[in-house]
């Protein structure tokens, strides 16, 4: 019994400094490049999907196609860090910064699919909710980031909403009604990473 409690003491302890470490885990070269995967899937969208208004399900494609490549680049980068990396809480603070991220990134393709599916003429919306979205996962997830990441989850916040305000008109799928907010975001998220945590650290 007094093991017991001792391996849960054990673990409440790590979670707790994982808490209240700051999250290396994401590393700016590949926030800038998924910022320039925006910026390339916004100058092909006007070949690949001619009408975004009819054609919403190869509009999602693509930018569900951007979006996976992007989180496929970052956990690579994450489990080459977390294989090689000296730190002894790098595991714990990973799983940490994934289960507040998680649940945003979850709730987004769950709206896309019900959107998609029932009510694909209100298609028009998605992208500022994707925007809004992803800003409230950054918003959970600041904690574990550098102070001035508030900047970049409000950042998408405002320009989630002012999309969405957007939906009606049409601008609403625009290619760079996509691509602009989301260079931006990634771009100065990832000058913030660097800045902060990689400039002075030579670390993968």
């Amino acid at each position: 019994m007094e093991l017991r409690e001792a391996l849960s003491q054990i673990a409440e302890i790590r979670e707790r400094l994982a808490e209240s470490e700051i999250f290396r885990g994401y590393r700016s070269l590949p926030i800038a490049f998924s910022g320039v995967l925006a910026i390339i899937a916004a100058l092909i969208q006007p070949f690949v999907v001619s009408d975004p208004r009819q054609e919403i399900q190869a509009y999602c494609i693509l930018w569900f196609s951007v979006a996976g490549l992007s989180v496929a680049v970052a956990v690579v980068t994450m489990f080459l860090r977390d294989h090689f990396g000296g730190a002894s809480q790098t595991r714990e603070v990973t799983m940490l910064a994934m289960s507040l991220l998680a649940p945003a990134l979850v709730a987004g393709s769950l709206i896309t699919a019900i959107i998609v599916r029932n009510v694909p003429e209100s298609g028009a919306m998605l992208p500022g909710l994707w925007q809004i979205i992803l800003s409230l996962g950054l918003f959970a997830s600041c904690r574990l980031l550098p102070p001035s990441s508030f900047a970049v989850a409000f950042f998408y916040l405002a320009s989630g909403i002012i999309v969405l305000w957007l939906s009606p008109t049409e601008w609403a799928l625009s290619p760079w009604v996509m691509g602009l907010p989301f260079a931006i975001g990634q771009f100065v998220a990832a000058g913030i990473l660097y800045w902060h945590l990689e400039r002075d650290h030579e670390e993968i």
